[in-house]
């Protein structure tokens, strides 16, 4: 299936840290790309979760269209969908359908196979980051959290989405079970 790679957000700091009413820690880099490096079970190379122990959470999808959806929701907008902070942000795919899968993406330079466990749920920030009762809003419309199985490369165009695959239930319960978790 056809689809489109909006933007790519690769940030080597945790922007949306701590509590929102302390504000958005300042960046003077580049955080929006055109192309990244993936690599398997470690995430975007430069990006703030590469090689962290959460590998099934190193890259975070989101639709341009829950975007969209949430600016109607609320009345405003328009809004930056890269305010996010997601790494891909797509146009052209039910992001949230593909919690719990593996899906394999082709941004025009191969395909490279991902695993989602989770959801990408949203948090408070989002009140902050786009208008008050964004982070309610958001809820099953977040985008997923997702963990790369290949090297390769993805760049902002046109991409395609083929190999939609459920993950069976005993290997989800097991993997998230065996998850990582903050000390």
């Amino acid at each position: 299936m056809d689809f489109e790679i909006v933007t790519l957000l690769v940030s080597p700091l945790h922007r949306y840290d701590g509590r929102p009413s302390d504000g958005v820690k300042p960046h003077d880099g580049v955080e929006l790309v055109e192309s990244v490096r993936v690599r398997a079970h470690k995430g975007l190379v430069g990006d703030r979760y590469f090689g962290t122990t959460f590998t099934f959470a190193t890259v975070t999808l989101i639709a341009e269209e829950s975007i969209s959806w949430l600016e109607g929701e609320l009345g405003t907008g328009p809004f930056d969908p890269a305010l996010s902070r997601r790494n891909l942000v797509t146009r052209g795919v039910d992001v949230d359908a593909l919690a719990r899968t593996t899906f394999t993406i082709d941004g025009g330079h191969g395909p490279v196979r991902f695993r989602s466990l989770t959801p990408a749920n949203p948090c408070a920030w989002m009140n902050e980051a786009f208008a008050p009762g964004a982070h309610q809003a958001l809820r099953g419309r977040g985008g997923i959290r997702c963990e790369p199985l290949d090297d390769g490369v993805q760049s902002v165009g046109p991409a395609t989405i083929s190999e939609i695959s459920p993950i069976p239930p005993e290997e989800l319960t097991r993997r998230v079970r065996s998850a990582p978790t903050a000390p």
